[in-house]
Order: structure tokens, then sequence, then C-alpha cells
């Protein structure tokens, strides 16, 4: 099972939200660094968000995600903004190395399918869905989409994407353990390999993960942000767990 360690970018700053909400940050620097730091831990990808892009549209944070990607020397999954054939294509250009589409992939099903043919196994669907429901979040988390977790996973199934990664919202920065069930059910509704998000916050949260198994399918990759970023979890005690 992979391990992304977060580094999730706000106004040029490294932060972490409270179940998304822009009025609940927590500030961890300067994101460049920290994402050199979790290399030198030995982080062996990383997941960078501009969650000002994610709520606007606009590439805000670029160039912060330009310095990461050349900093890090390692693959690194970017989402956050990601609306255009073009965004596609100029944020792969500067080295990342998967796409994560949310509110566009959710919106925009035919643009979805076209970038997804173009770059094969290197965009994600980003799904933020609502623990116990069908709902699903877009803009930033701030507005509720018009199509259903069911749908949109079924719209992926012949599209030769990286992967899904999975966020629950309710879980997202709480540390208060991941959504098992809800997970579970995704990876029995997808061929795609999925990544999951949201309440990581030991050891034994990334093993409750890792068991997971559907029809010998089994959750492939697992992203770490305030847990790792606040010290409460060991990214070296993380990485011999999932590896």
């Amino acid at each position: 099972m992979d391990l992304y360690p977060a580094v999730d970018i706000r106004a040029g700053a490294a932060v972490r939200l409270f179940q998304g909400r822009f009025d609940r940050p927590e500030s961890y620097g300067d994101p460049v660094e920290l994402a050199r730091s979790y290399v030198e831990r030995g982080a062996r990808r990383l997941h960078v968000v501009d969650l000002d892009a994610a709520r606007s549209g606009s590439p805000v944070n670029r160039q912060v995600v330009t310095e990461i990607v050349q900093a890090a020397g390692v693959p690194v999954q970017f989402g956050g903004g990601i609306r255009a054939q073009n965004d596609v294509a100029g944020i792969l250009d500067v080295g990342v190395e998967r796409v994560v589409m949310g509110t566009a992939a959710v919106s925009d099903p035919e643009l979805l399918a076209v970038v997804a043919r173009a770059h094969p196994g290197h965009v994600c669907v980003g799904i933020d869905y609502r623990a116990g429901t069908d709902s699903l979040g877009i803009s930033g988390w701030e507005e509720t989409a018009q199509v259903s977790l069911g749908e949109l996973l079924g719209r992926c199934s012949a599209l030769p994407l990286a992967g899904i990664v999975v966020t629950a919202i309710d879980r997202d920065g709480t540390m208060e353990g991941p959504d098992l069930a809800g997970l579970e059910r995704i990876v029995g509704l997808t061929d795609h390999p999925v990544t999951a998000a949201g309440g990581i916050a030991s050891v034994d949260d990334l093993v409750a993960v890792g068991d997971i198994e559907v029809d010998g399918r089994r959750v492939a990759g697992v992203i770490t942000g305030k847990a790792v970023a606040s010290g409460a979890l060991s990214l070296e005690d993380a990485m011999k767990v999932c590896s």
C-alpha cells in the first residue's frame, strides 16, 4: 500500500483544514520545506493540493507546486483547480506524475474522458464524499454535486485512469479514524486502484485500511495529512507499515 504524505497549500503556506473548512486552518510553515522534510525522512511519493485553486479554479499556487516538484525528486500526485485540458497538460509539464480531477470530473464527464485518454495512467478522479451517503462535495467542498458516488464511479469504469482518490469529508483533518465501511464499499464498486484519505491518525488505522479486501481487491494507497504533519503519527512508522 503506497503512502502519500500530504502537502496542502493555501496562500503560499502549508496548512491543514478541519473537514475542509477554510475558516479552520492550521499552519505548518513553508510547503516546499515540508515536502523536502518528508522525502528526507523516507517518503517515496507526495500528495499536493492547491486549496485556493480547488475553491476558485485559478492556479493560485502553481509556482509553489512547481518548486515542490523540483525539490522533492519523488513522484507527485497533484489536485486543485484542474478544470480544463490545458490545466492537465500544464501541470504534467512541470513534472507532476498524477493529476487528480475532482470538480471537473463530476461536472464535465466529456472533459474527463478526453484528458484520461490523452494522458493514460496519469489522471485520477478525486471523489470527496460524505460518510454514509452518496453525496459528493465539489468546488473546495463548498458545493454539493448533482451526481451520486455510484454514478460517478460508473462513468469512470471504462477510462484509462491512474486511479480513484477518495476522501471522507467528515473525517478529513479530524484524526478520528478512516471511514472503513465507506472504503470497503468503494473498493467493491470499482476496478481502478483506490487511494484513501480522511481521518488517518495511527498505525492501527493504516493496518485497518490495508486489511480491507473485496473480491481480491485492496486499497492501493493512503494519504496522511494532519497526523504526520503534527507528529502524532511517525512518518517512518507509517512507511514501514504500508510497505
